[in-house]
């Protein structure tokens, strides 16, 4: 939990514990899964997605290249690494540090100030691939992701209900058949606006800055203040980005200062953080009660949103390592030191 100009803010969803210092373990090789599956079990000290196989030859079915799940080099050190395409985007796994019981690694691409999501989970992600494979190619019917699939691609999806639902409007199947996704809903409110209809497009923002549809997420809340703003709402477009600094920052889908901007912030939140991870601050915390492994852990979080400010993460590894040790998740300090 942090508190400041805006009040708590909740940061990722809990992990385990073993010992430390810097990491350089024996490299994973990722001639196939098996590289990223022994890396989330013994790196990122996580349950492996059950098809990660299968997204995997997906991905590099549809022309990417498969990377080292160590080569991390430059990113937020809480990414995994899959893939990467032509134009340079690297799709990753998020290993939040801490995460509800249950919750699974979600796919991201990898961005300068942090992350965008993919999907909740890699069988949403795989389905949405899929289903956007036949909808883009009704004509040709050469269905080669679906075959790179496998028998996920079979449980996941029923190859032609595409076309057979009369659904014709893509992002409306994939909404109603497949799962919530950022991007989709985003397009859904630009295109209302474009046809006029500021009242569905006001809807559909306000439905997906729903706290519970993306946990841990800023970006629902960041484009909800943007509409906000476009239709003339100052004040609850200030409302709306000031929310969505609650998240961690490096899940704004931009730049901090743009989103700063709507809220009609300067450095203050800034300077905030910087002050709570002085010995002062953190002093001052120890006196209001708050324990001394939950102070190490918010600073580990302030130390990731500055960090993503700029989008330069190296600098903080140590001392963010360091934070997630003195909170007693060691396996995290271990997962954020490791490169190849």
């Amino acid at each position: 939990m942090k508190m400041g100009v805006m009040g708590a803010i909740h940061r990722a969803p809990c992990a385990a514990a073993l010992p430390l210092r810097h990491v350089r373990a024996r490299p994973i090789r990722c001639s196939s899964s098996s590289g990223h599956v022994s890396f989330i079990k013994d790196i990122a000290v996580a349950n492996p997605p059950e098809h990660l196989d299968e997204l995997l030859k997906v991905l590099r079915t549809r022309g990417d290249t498969i990377v080292s799940p160590g080569s991390r080099q430059g990113i937020i050190p809480l990414a995994i690494p899959l893939s990467e395409n032509s134009s340079g985007a690297v799709t990753a796994l998020l290993r939040w540090p801490t995460a509800p019981s249950g919750m699974e690694m979600p796919v991201v691409e990898v961005r300068k100030h942090g992350v965008w999501l993919l999907g909740k989970n890699v069988d949403q992600y795989i389905h949405r691939l899929l289903v956007e494979e036949e909808a883009h190619h009704l004509e040709e019917n050469n269905g080669e992701l679906y075959d790179a699939s496998s028998e996920a691609g079979k449980k996941l999806y029923q190859r032609g209900d595409f076309a057979e639902s009369n659904i014709t409007n893509l992002d409306s199947y994939l909404l109603s058949k497949v799962g919530l996704f950022p991007d989709v809903l985003e397009h859904k409110v630009t295109q209302h606006f474009e046809q006029g209809d500021h009242v569905s497009a006001l809807v559909t923002g306000e439905f997906y800055a729903k706290k519970d549809l993306f946990p841990g997420f800023g970006r629902p809340f960041v484009f909800n203040a943007e509409i906000m703003l476009k239709v003339g709402r100052i004040s609850e477009a200030k409302d709306s980005a000031r929310v969505a600094l609650k998240s961690p920052w490096w899940t704004l889908g931009c730049a901090y200062e743009a989103v700063a901007s709507i809220a009609q912030w300067e450095d203050e939140q800034i300077e905030y953080i910087k002050e709570k991870i002085t010995e002062e601050g953190k002093q001052e915390d120890l006196k209001k009660g708050k324990a001394p492994a939950q102070i190490a852990l918010d600073e580990a979080a302030f130390l990731l949103d500055l960090a993503s400010i700029e989008g330069t993460w190296a600098g903080s590894l140590e001392r963010i390592a360091d934070c997630y040790k003195e909170g007693g998740l060691d396996e995290i300090a271990r997962f954020i030191l490791y490169r190849d």
